[in-house]
């Protein structure tokens, strides 16, 4: 193979990766945020943190950071959020706002409170104070953050934080 012919080939190979790459990464993205039904009151969402559905549920302000932020070494946060009427009474459904596969732990206990019954006093004997409130015209939002470590994302060489 000539120079000219090696280096045709490489400009080839780059604009195909170039070209093909973002949809490659379009695809491997799978939103599967959804709403999980448990009864006529009870349920809870299941939000990944880049959805659309965030947005559309208002929990924009969640605190969560991603484990695959290079400078965390692994380690990020997930949430829980909960949406409150002036009187501290659930309004909507709670959302779970997960990186990866959710836990047990919460789904359980987010599928224990329904809206329209519990209270902000209810949430706080499970999770105890939330780390953020969001004050709105019709109520409320606490969020609670939930410390994660996924040791895939973790790039430090096994050194930790």
């Amino acid at each position: 193979m000539t120079l000219h012919s090696t280096m045709s080939v490489r400009w080839f190979i780059a604009f195909v990766l170039l070209t093909i790459g973002p949809f490659a990464l379009a695809v491997s993205w799978h939103d599967d945020s959804r709403y999980v039904e448990l009864g006529p009151r009870t349920g809870y969402y299941i939000v990944r943190p880049g959805s659309p559905l965030r947005h559309q549920l208002g929990f924009d302000a969640a605190p969560t950071t991603d484990t695959a932020d290079p400078f965390r070494h692994g380690y990020g946060a997930d949430a829980l959020a909960f949406r409150f009427n002036r009187a501290g009474i659930l309004s909507a459904p709670p959302a779970y706002i997960v990186q990866a596969i959710p836990n047990e732990f919460y789904t359980r206990r987010l599928g224990s409170f329904i809206r329209g019954h519990s209270s902000s006093r209810d949430v706080e004997a499970f999770f105890g104070r939330s780390q953020r409130r969001e004050v709105q015209s019709d109520g409320f939002i606490t969020y609670y953050t939930i410390q994660v470590y996924n040791p895939f994302e973790d790039r430090s060489g096994g050194k930790g934080r």
